[in-house]
């Protein structure tokens, strides 16, 4: 790195920019990630990213306009996130599941100024821009690369009035109970939860993750591929989470940490090559994005024994790591979702914001310098979810005498049903541990009778035929009465989103008519 890189930087400014920056230097020419066949060092990653910035400039683009990103995991994704920050621009990372009126809609609501997509995904981008006349500067993601690898000098600090409290990046919330919002994340915010991310999940430069989860999601961007790029680590980058291509590299390039939602883990468990791939280089296996079933947890512990397992829970809007439960943790809580971390402060509490007791169910509550400073346009959602100083979850949990944190239900997926409360979560916990289940969501459907009737949606296993008179007699040795499903439905898949999260809105969408009208 020449010293006109840096030239002009105010020395007392921390952005993530200045973070690249000190990266760049400490560990400069070894590798920092590897896509397909190339692969990039910690300079060279900071110097191309530079070179992209530059371009966007060139091409019109000021500190605080909206750079929108639609497409898969690739280098020039990343690449165009790391030029955002160098250049002052704020990310705007796309669902690539997203089209139409959905895609349209993010555009429009962050206002962006650019949108650079996959190949893949052209017609789809190109069928929304026409309706977009603030677009001025649109592109294929591949189309950066060329611009990275050109060798071309950076004049001095790209943007030098960048703070710490200007805007990184829009994260839109997945949506999967209502209409995403976009979170404006600060510098400052992401910073604060890159350090808790490497404190709290033993992060060093040893390490060699497998980052195969989508990096507009906020968990594999900001809790893994981020905070390990600044503590030197090798990530390796694949474009979408497909089992057998995972294990193969697991096994051939010795990767010692990897993240997956539940429902990736259960894939990966339930594929013939598990067992066929030498998997013994895992040292650290996370999990997080929603909640794993304690069965799945138990099998994975078992079949990877020398592997240490972290709980990560979070939501978007703090970064999105809250809590962790860390290995010694799980053999006494294996349910829990382990305690605030270092940036974080949480209570669990009452709608008039008291503070509920020790195993009594309560909102989760935030305060913390990881938060969102608010809904991008949406005064009114920043103020709700706000309300009372601290940022209301949406999740309801418990917490014990200990301070660690279980994780019940979302305060949308509470099935209240002929008066009683009931967490999903504790149903499908139930069903899981039948021989057949693959894979199981609970919902609460609406009733002339129950207001909410509690209905199971069930995968099987390879192998498995439908029995719901077997599922109903195994629930009913974990469950009290009222609890138990008054239907299972049988499906070959269950809706999710490109991020792993089981879509529960969509089930209650289709099958609602149905059972309001039993």
């Amino acid at each position: 790195m020449t010293t006109t890189e840096t030239a002009g930087q105010s020395t007392g400014r921390n952005t993530i920019q200045d973070a690249l920056s000190r990266a760049a230097r400490r560990f400069g020419a070894a590798t920092a990630l590897s896509y397909e066949d190339r692969n990039w060092s910690f300079a060279g990653l900071y110097q191309s990213a530079g070179r992209i910035a530059l371009s966007l400039q060139q091409a019109g683009l000021k500190k605080g306009d909206r750079v929108a990103a639609y497409g898969t995991n690739s280098d020039a994704f990343f690449l165009l996130w790391l030029a955002c920050v160098r250049g002052g621009f704020v990310h705007v990372p796309i669902n690539y599941g997203l089209v139409g009126r959905e895609l349209e809609y993010i555009l429009a609501n962050s206002g962006a100024s650019a949108l650079y997509w996959d190949a893949a995904l052209a017609d789809k981008a190109k069928a929304v821009s026409p309706a977009l006349p603030q677009l001025s500067v649109t592109g294929l993601l591949s189309d950066l690369l060329p611009l990275a690898l050109a060798g071309t000098p950076v004049p001095g600090d790209l943007c030098p009035d960048l703070c710490d409290e200007d805007l990184a990046q829009l994260l839109y919330t997945s949506g999967t109970t209502a209409a995403p919002k976009g979170a404006m994340m600060t510098h400052r915010a992401l910073l604060a939860e890159y350090t808790s991310s490497i404190i709290e999940l033993d992060f060093s430069r040893e390490d060699r993750a497998l980052a195969a989860l989508p990096l507009y999601h906020s968990a594999q961007m900001h809790v893994f591929v981020m905070p390990q790029l600044l503590m030197g680590a090798h990530s390796r980058l694949i474009a979408t989470p497909q089992p057998e291509t995972c294990l193969q590299l697991i096994e051939a390039e010795q990767i010692t940490s990897f993240f997956a939602p539940p429902t990736v883990w259960i894939s990966l468990l339930r594929s013939a090559d598990f067992d066929r791939r030498d998997l013994s280089s895992l040292k650290f296996v996370y999990y997080g994005a929603s909640i794993m079933p304690v069965p799945v947890l138990q099998e994975l512990r078992a079949r990877l024994p020398n592997a240490r397992p972290y709980n990560c829970y979070g939501q978007s809007e703090i970064g999105p790591l809250a809590t962790v439960l860390r290995p010694e943790e799980h053999d006494a809580r294996p349910a829990s979702a382990g305690k605030p971390i270092f940036n974080v402060e949480t209570r669990l509490v009452d709608e008039q914001m008291q503070d509920v007791p020790p195993g009594t169910q309560g909102e989760i509550v935030h305060r913390s310098p990881q938060l969102l400073t608010g809904y991008w346009a949406a005064p009114e959602a920043t103020a709700e979810a706000f309300h009372g100083g601290w940022f209301h979850s949406g999740d309801v949990g418990i917490m014990d005498e200990d301070g660690y944190l279980t994780v019940v239900d979302r305060v949308k997926d509470i099935i209240k049903t002929g008066g009683t409360i009931v967490a999903s979560r504790e149903v499908e916990e139930v069903i899981f541990t039948h021989p057949s289940v693959k894979e199981v969501a609970v919902v609460g459907l609406p009733h002339p009778k129950w207001i909410e009737a509690v209905v199971a949606f069930v995968v099987l296993r390879p192998g498995e035929t439908p029995d719901s008179a077997a599922i109903l007699t195994h629930a009913k040795s974990g469950l009290a009465p009222f609890k138990l499903p008054k239907a299972v439905i049988w499906l070959e898949d269950l809706p999710r989103n490109t991020a792993g999260k089981i879509l529960k809105r969509e089930l209650r969408r289709t099958y609602e008519a149905e059972f309001a009208q039993a």
